[in-house]
C-alpha cells in the first residue's frame, strides 16, 4: 500500500501494472481509503441537485403544461429510475475500487476506454464552465450589493462579459480550483457542508414567498395545459430527469469506489436521489409559483429572485449560498470526472490534479456565457450529449452484468499484455465500438430531430433509446464472438 501528498486515499499496488494504464489516482482504492459513508453520499447528491442549474431545471418541469400532481408523479418515476441505475453503475467501482475510466476498460478494452472517457470528459468540461458562470452571476450580485458603485464595471463588453463579469468568473474559477487541488478527501468534507447549507436558504425563501402570497393562493400549474396526451408529456418529463443525470450515471463510480460498503451506497443514493430531489423540487415550485404573484412574472433564476427582494442582507446571504451550492455541484458532477478522464489518457504524465487543472483551463475556452445566452442551447446540449452518454452506459451495464457476470480479473485492467482478458484487438474492443457507433447514431438522430421540432419530444428519449440499443447490441455481438471462439476451439 502507498499514498501520496494532499490527502490522497491509500491505494492497492497492482504488481506488473503498465505505466500507460496505472498511477496512484487510477489504482484500486484500499479498504483504508473507503471513507464515504451514507451521509457523504447523501450530501454529494444534495450538492449535485441544489444548484442554480438544478433549481432552473426543476422549475422548468412545471412549465411543460402539466398539473402540479402530474409533474410530481413524473418526478417520482424519473428519479426512482435514476436511483436504480446509479446503484447498477456504482457496483463495479465499489467492488474493485476503481474510477469510471478504469471500469470502461472492462467493456471497451484497455485503450478503447479512452474514447468513452473523452466523451464523458467533454460533457464535464462544458458543464463545469456553465456552472462556474452561473455562480459568477451570484458573485456579481454580491459585489454590487456591497459596493453599488461597482455597477459601472458592468457597462462594457469584453468577449461577451463585462469587466465585473470577468472578475467574478475568474474569482469563482480560481476558488474552485484551490479546493479541488487539495484532493478527494477535502472534496468530501467540502460537499458534506454544501448540500445541507442550501436547504436552509431554500426553506427561508419558500417561507418568505408564502408569507407574501398565502399558501392557498399558490398554483402549481405555471403554464397553460399542453395539447395531446398528458401521459405522454409525463413520460417525457420523467425521461428529461434521467437525461439530466446522464453524465453522473456514467461516472458515479468515481465516488462509489470510496464507499464504505454497498449498504452505505444504496442508502446514501436513496436519501440523496428520490427523497432529496422531490423535496427540493416542491420547494422550487412553491418559490417559482410565488414569484408570479409577488413580482408579476415567473422567475426561474433564484439569484434574480434574491436580488429583487431589495434587502441587502438577504442578497448577501442568498448570493453566498448559491455560490457555495454551485461549487458543490461543479466539483461533484463536472470536475472530478474530467480530471480522472484526462489522467486516464496519459497516466504516466498526468495525475488527478493535473487533469483537474487542464479541465479548468478548457472550461474557460468554452466561453460558457455565450452558450447559455440561448434558452434552447442548454436543452439541446442535455439532449444530444445525454444521447451519446446513453449508449456508453448501456454497453458498460450489459457487459458487466450479462457478459462478465460481475467478475473481472483486477490485474487485467492494468496490463498491456496481449494475453490479458481485456486486451481484445490491440486494446480496443471493436464489438463495443460498433455497438456505440450504431446506438449513438440512433439516439443523436432522435435528439437532433427533437431539437429541430421535427419530432417533438424525440430528444428526451435519446438517452433511453441509446442505452437500450447499445447494451443489447453489445451483448449480442459479444455473445456471437464467444460462440465463434468456442466453436473454433472445438474444431
Amino acid at each position: 500500500m502507498s499514498g501520496h501528498t494532499h490527502e490522497s486515499p491509500p491505494v492497492l499496488v497492482v504488481t506488473g501494472a503498465h505505466p500507460k494504464l496505472y498511477n496512484q489516482d487510477l489504482a484500486p482504492t484500499a479498504p483504508k481509503g473507503r471513507t464515504w459513508g451514507t451521509f457523504s453520499l447523501f450530501a454529494m447528491w444534495m450538492s449535485d441537485v441544489h444548484s442554480v442549474g438544478g433549481y432552473t431545471f426543476a422549475a422548468s418541469l412545471f412549465f411543460l403544461g402539466l398539473t402540479g400532481w402530474e409533474v410530481l408523479i413524473s418526478m417520482i418515476v424519473g428519479i426512482t429510475a435514476v436511483y436504480f441505475l446509479m446503484n447498477l453503475i456504482g457496483r463495479p467501482s465499489l467492488k474493485y475500487g476503481v474510477p469510471f475510466p478504469v471500469v470502461a476498460r472492462m467493456s471497451f478494452g484497455i485503450m478503447g476506454a479512452n474514447l468513452a472517457a473523452v466523451l464523458r470528459g467533454v460533457v464535464g468540461i462544458v458543464w463545469y464552465g456553465v456552472q462556474t458562470y452561473f455562480a459568477s452571476k451570484a458573485v456579481q450580485a454580491l459585489v454590487i450589493t456591497l459596493a453599488p458603485s461597482a455597477v459601472e464595471l458592468t457597462r462594457n463588453d469584453i468577449l461577451g462579459l463585462s469587466t465585473l463579469g470577468w472578475l467574478s468568473f475568474l474569482f469563482m474559477w480560481l476558488f474552485q480550483l484551490l479546493i479541488f487541488m487539495r484532493g478527494m478527501e477535502s472534496i468530501r468534507k467540502f460537499i458534506d457542508f454544501c448540500g445541507p447549507v442550501v436547504y436552509v436558504v431554500m426553506f427561508a425563501l419558500a417561507i418568505w414567498i408564502v408569507s407574501q402570497t398565502g399558501i392557498s393562493s399558490l398554483s402549481l400549474q405555471l403554464a397553460p395545459p399542453a395539447a395531446g396526451s398528458s401521459l405522454l408529456h409525463m413520460a417525457n418529463a420523467a425521461m428529461l430527469i434521467v437525461a439530466y443525470f446522464a453524465a453522473l450515471l456514467l461516472n458515479f463510480g468515481d465516488f462509489s469506489r470510496f464507499s464504505t460498503d454497498e449498504r452505505a451506497m444504496k442508502t446514501g443514493n436513496f436519501l440523496g436521489l428520490p427523497v432529496n430531489f422531490i423535496v427540493f423540487a416542491i420547494i422550487v415550485v412553491i418559490v417559482t409559483a410565488g414569484t408570479v404573484q409577488v413580482f408579476g412574472e415567473a422567475i426561474l433564476d433564484p439569484v434574480a429572485i434574491v436580488e429583487r427582494i431589495n434587502n441587502p442582507w438577504i442578497v448577501i446571504l442568498g448570493s453566498v449560498t448559491f455560490i457555495v451550492a454551485t461549487m458543490g455541484i461543479n466539483i461533484v458532477a463536472n470536475f472530478v470526472s474530467p480530471a480522472y478522464d484526462i489522467a486516464n489518457l496519459f497516466p504516466e504524465k498526468i495525475n488527478f490534479r493535473l487533469g483537474g487543472l487542464i479541465t479548468s483551463i478548457l472550461s474557460v475556452l468554452v466561453c460558457p456565457w455565450l452558450f447559455v445566452s440561448s434558452p434552447q442551447a442548454i436543452t439541446i446540449f442535455v439532449s444530444i450529449f445525454g444521447a451519446v452518454l446513453g449508449p456508453i452506459f448501456g454497453i458498460m451495464i450489459a457487459d458487466y452484468y450479462l457478459v462478465k457476470k460481475q467478475t473481472v480479473v483486477l490485474e487485467d485492467l492494468y496490463t498491456m499484455s496481449p494475453t490479458g482478458s481485456l486486451y481484445f484487438e490491440r486494446g480496443w474492443n471493436r464489438r463495443a465500438l460498433l455497438a456505440l457507433l450504431v446506438a449513438s447514431i440512433l439516439s443523436i438522430g432522435l435528439s437532433v430531430l427533437g431539437a429541430m421540432q421535427y419530432l417533438p419530444n424525440g430528444g428526451d428519449w435519446g438517452w433511453l433509446v441509446g442505452a437500450v440499443s447499445g447494451g443489447l447490441l453489445h451483448y449480442l455481438l459479444m455473445r456471437r464472438s464467444s460462440l465463434a471462439i468456442s466453436v473454433g476451439a472445438k474444431a
